[in-house]
């Protein structure tokens, strides 16, 4: 599964992701991941949240990115959900590459069985209906 979490800047996201990691640490058979782009949420998420600073991996657009991701599920066949914050601060999002991701996440997304929620600077208004399934929205 492959959602996206909107809203306007000061909405919640990063909240969300970390309420919804941490409360996932505790209630899930699986590990975690929580990907940012700054060590600042180290001490608000559990400590057997495993966080990875993107920053320090020269992660330059959507394709990379993806190979990323890829590498970080490769070396955990327990991994249960990865959640993304900040991934406009490494590079450029556009609709088109939410396409990329969900074609290409949704598929290693089934085959090893991790969810993952991306934090992406857009409101549900500005989605294609086509790609609304895949959203949740924030709501300030």
């Amino acid at each position: 599964m492959v959602k996206f979490i909107l809203g306007e800047q000061g909405s919640g996201k990063t909240k969300w992701l970390i309420d919804n990691a941490n409360k996932d640490m505790l209630e899930g058979n699986g590990n975690i991941v929580f990907v940012d782009v700054d060590d600042e949420h180290i001490f608000s998420l559990n400590y057997n949240v495993r966080l990875i600073n993107a920053m320090e991996f020269n992660i330059l657009n959507v394709k990379s990115f993806y190979g990323f991701l890829c590498g970080i599920m490769s070396m955990d066949y327990d991994l249960e959900k990865i959640y993304v914050d900040g991934i406009y601060k490494l590079m450029n999002i556009e609709l088109k590459d939410l396409v990329f991701l969900i074609d290409t996440l949704e598929k290693i997304s089934e085959k090893f069985n991790v969810e993952f929620y991306i934090n992406v600077d857009y409101t549900l208004d500005k989605i294609p209906e086509n790609l609304k399934s895949y959203c949740y929205e924030i709501e300030a």
